[in-house]
């Protein structure tokens, strides 16, 4: 199957997409350009945040939760942000990818700006404002999505060229870090990933080209082929949530290598997503 192009190349590192009715459809991050991006028809809006743009979730009250360069802000409902502070100072580390649990706390993960190994650590935002770290000893944490049920959470530490599933409870927390399925090199790098409403898991390849599904045993069943080398991301979304909304990055490009990277691709999988999860903060 192969995606189709959904807007121009008008990002430099398209991250993190996300669809909420409540917010009137599809967002996502240029990461390094600081800036949200959502898409009403064939517009594209643009607002600027901070240096860096890592991830957002919608708040249940309204607005978002969006993961900064070192730290958090919430947007309410008219749109005006509050940054939360930083949570450390060093100014190699920043903010990269997360989500929200079934308990309404938001997630994101830390990485350094040279991908230096065990430099990352998962960070949890409760709705009271604290933050509490949850994994740590990360290179690229990325992609964090829950089970239709609630009871596993997938995640990609993406140099470990595996796609890891940890058990979920609401008064553990995540536990049992272990393998779901290893990619291997030559089809890239585990980059984002969703899951959708049968409990697969849809893997987005940075360097491969492409967006990979597993079964909830492991097993590949599907791939999306998509036209640009790095691929970041994907979501559902759509009236239905039956489209696949894939987002792709220019990342170590040369200018006019790979003219398409920076787009948002979308695809019609013949399968439905979840709902987002919102922050109850």
């Amino acid at each position: 199957m192969l995606a189709v192009q959904r807007t121009d190349p008008v990002s430099f590192h398209a991250e993190g997409p996300v669809w909420s009715d409540s917010w009137g459809g599809l967002r996502w991050v240029d990461m390094f350009a600081g800036d949200v991006l959502s898409l009403d028809g064939d517009t594209i809006h643009r607002r600027h945040v901070g240096p860096i743009a890592a991830a957002l979730r919608p708040r249940q009250r309204g607005g978002a939760v969006i993961a900064l360069e070192r730290g958090f802000a919430l947007e309410d409902a008219s749109g005006r942000i509050e940054r939360l502070g930083d949570l450390w100072e060093n100014p190699g580390i920043r903010m990269n990818e997360g989500g929200c649990d079934p308990d309404g706390r938001f997630y994101c993960g830390s990485m350094a700006y040279d991908q230096r190994p065990g430099a990352g650590v998962l960070h949890r935002l409760d709705p009271d404002g604290t933050v509490t770290p949850v994994l740590r000893n990360l290179t690229i944490s990325n992609g964090l999505e829950w089970s239709p049920d609630g009871s596993l959470a997938y995640f990609n530490d993406t140099l470990s060229g595996r796609v890891a599933v940890l058990d979920y409870s609401p008064e553990r927390g995540l536990t049992g870090l272990r393998t779901f399925v290893a990619i291997p090199p030559e089809a890239g790098f585990p980059d984002g990933l969703t899951v959708d409403r049968e409990g697969a898991v849809w893997v987005a390849l940075y360097r491969g080209s492409a967006v990979r599904r597993y079964t909830p045993a492991g097993l590949l069943d599907g791939i999306v082929e998509v036209a640009a080398q790095n691929v970041t991301a994907c979501t559902f979304g759509g009236p239905g949530l039956d489209q696949l909304f894939i987002t792709t990055s220019r990342e170590n490009l040369q200018p006019g290598q790979d003219p398409l990277a920076g787009s948002v691709f979308v695809a019609d999988v013949g399968v439905a997503g979840l709902p987002v999860r919102q922050f109850f903060g």
